[in-house]
């Protein structure tokens, strides 16, 4: 399998497509984008094809023992739609979901649109939001109505996603609905969940509503909706997947799945420079297809998954609002309590954001800082920015530290430290960066 001429060993990288294509697409491809989206798109993907590159930004790091070896890392571009630093967010976003979910059992469901519906969506993503009000809204009607005198309050964790398997604009919203829920008077209740044909007729009602309110003076809306409701007499289409039984069961979850890129680099098998073959399981009957496209189309379908800068994809409603959810724990934690009879177990802490030289040495078992020659650890030296200039040297801190306080023999004593690298004692003079901002 030849990529520009030479031979594939490793996952194919997607930063190499955009590097080959990125400014032939920007001339001629871009208006396929909505407007409001454009200057979001261009900002992520020349992020993302700037990270690690040391013009744009490094740090260096030197052996303070022999002086001999230095390894410069790049500043990362911190970008969600970078396969390596979205990574990283998602786990660092998981990590915090730890502390967020109600340690009780989750239902996970999915809520689709039908394909006459799509267009509408891809052309206004404002109506993306929409599309997860209106998940809560079917799911907390449900509840609230149960037992009005109850007042039963959810927990309800919406994902959006716009792709398909096969990359194709296909939004749908993906639900995590806590199996309980707390009353007016503070308390936990199993409650059971939802009938599945509640809501499927219940998400075409609210959907079409949505279409109605936002495109209802337009030719055919009308026509359209009333075909929609007999052409889809059961509802619009929703899907009940997997139980999840406890909180870190449902923070994996998310992480794993409701979190996911577009495509993982791994499902690439074929770039020749011109052409990107990949594979998908199709939802239909479950089986391996292959796809080949123009790397310019290839680029199209992953841009147009790009969100608006600042638009949240993410979203939570009833006991998990901010406002809420310390007092769902409580809850949930005396509930527990109550009805084992013994103390609950603590929910673990969650883990600590990993510098990048830890992610090496966990997915590697190498220090990526071990000097070759002395195998002591490299030291930062320098970090320069593009815009900044230097803003940080270990020379000039140590100069800095040369400030005679006190007489004569701090002077000299200070002097042979400042001419000697082996010489600066560990640790000081140092204003170390996390590593997490940063990569080769």
């Amino acid at each position: 399998m030849e990529a520009n001429g030479r031979e594939q060993i490793e996952t194919i990288k997607i930063k190499q497509i955009f590097a080959d294509h990125w400014e032939e697409l920007k001339k001629t491809n871009l208006q396929k984008i909505p407007k409001d989206l454009v200057e979001s798109v261009i900002e992520s993907v020349e992020k993302m094809l700037k990270c690690g590159d040391p013009r744009y930004g490094y740090a260096k790091y030197i052996c303070p023992e022999c002086g001999k070896h230095q390894r410069v890392v790049g500043f990362s571009c911190k970008s969600r739609f970078c396969n390596r630093c979205g990574k990283i967010y998602i786990d660092n976003w998981v990590n915090k979901q730890v502390e967020r979910i109600i340690d009780v059992g989750h239902r996970h469901t999915v809520f689709s649109i039908p394909q006459e519906l799509r267009g509408k969506f891809y052309w206004h993503r404002e109506l993306l939001k929409d599309l997860s009000d209106g998940v809560a809204e079917v799911i907390q009607y449900w509840y609230r109505n149960k037992s009005k005198k109850m007042g039963y309050e959810v927990g309800i964790i919406t994902t959006i996603h716009t792709f398909g398997r096969n990359l194709g604009f296909n939004p749908h919203v993906h639900a995590l609905v806590t199996e309980g829920a707390i009353d007016k008077f503070k308390n936990w209740k199993d409650v059971g969940y939802i009938p599945y044909n509640y809501l499927r007729k219940s998400w075409q009602k609210v959907m079409l509503g949505i279409i109605q309110k936002r495109f209802g003076r337009e030719p055919g809306i009308k026509k359209l909706i009333n075909e929609l409701y007999r052409r889809y007499p059961k509802g619009f289409y929703v899907h009940a997947k997997n139980r999840m039984r406890d909180a870190k069961g449902a923070a994996e979850y998310i992480g794993r799945y409701l979190a996911r890129p577009a495509i993982a680099e791994s499902r690439i098998i074929g770039y020749d420079g011109e052409k990107v073959k990949f594979w998908y399981i199709d939802h239909r009957d479950e089986q391996r297809k292959e796809e080949e496209l123009h790397a310019l189309e290839f680029i199209g379908k992953l841009i147009m998954h790009i969100p608006k800068k600042h638009f949240k994809m993410v979203r939570r409603y009833g006991i998990y609002r901010r406002d809420l959810n310390k007092l769902a724990q409580k809850i949930v934690g005396l509930y527990k309590y109550l009805k084992t009879r013994i103390k609950s177990k603590l929910k673990p802490a969650a883990a600590k954001k990993q510098t990048w030289k830890e992610r090496l040495i966990q997915s590697f078992g190498k220090n990526p800082l071990k000097c070759p020659s002395c195998k002591c650890e490299m030291e930062l030296w320098v970090i320069w920015h593009p815009r900044y200039g230097y803003i940080y040297d270990a020379i000039v801190d140590m100069k800095k530290e040369c400030v005679v306080e006190d007489g004569g023999q701090n002077r000299r004593n200070m002097g042979r430290r400042c001419n000697s690298i082996s010489g600066r004692p560990r640790g000081q003079g140092t204003s170390q960066v996390s590593l997490s901002e940063l990569w080769v």
